[in-house]
């Protein structure tokens, strides 16, 4: 297996026939190198967001070591309302979604509800995951995001412009 350098960029991909969604190249061929060669992309629902993560396989391995980290700083700030087992079900709680070739995939409609997916998906790289965004969603956060929202909108323009072509 390659050495999985994570995610960067950013893209957008319109909604396809039969409610099929692609992952753009990019984030396509590093999903790849982090599952080990399988076509497995990983999609949950943000814990704080009304987005997506996604990631491949390889991002399982450091989830135990969060959820310890995490469980560890709460006993040592005092913070009693950290629940293990809920976290863990917020971690460990995503879809193993396979794609094809051309990087289509079928996403479950909870996950639709969830992340509030309509007509496409603006992925943001973030490192070890991505966001994937509804973009009325990504519109409506704070100025912290102002560089997402802005590529957001011309890959929708460049997608629209090329669609009419």
């Amino acid at each position: 297996m390659s050495a999985f350098g994570g995610y960067n960029g950013q893209a957008y991909s319109p909604a396809g026939e039969k409610g099929r969604f692609v992952l753009p190249p990019a984030f396509r061929k590093a999903v790849k190198e982090s599952s080990g060669g399988n076509r497995t992309l990983c999609l949950a629902a943000h814990d704080r967001f009304d987005c997506l993560i996604g990631f491949g396989l390889s991002r399982t391995e450091k989830l135990d070591v969060q959820l310890d980290r995490e469980e560890e700083r709460a006993i040592r700030l005092g913070l009693h309302d950290f629940d293990r087992e809920v976290r863990a079900a917020q971690l460990f709680g995503f879809e193993q979604l396979p794609f094809d070739d051309s990087g289509r995939f079928v996403m479950p409609e909870h996950l639709r509800d969830l992340g509030k997916v309509g007509d496409g998906l603006y992925f943001q790289a973030a490192g070890e995951f991505f966001f994937v965004w509804s973009p009325e969603e990504l519109a409506h956060m704070g100025p912290e995001w102002k560089g997402a929202q802005a590529a957001c909108a011309k890959l929708i323009a460049a997608a629209k412009k090329g669609a009419a072509a």
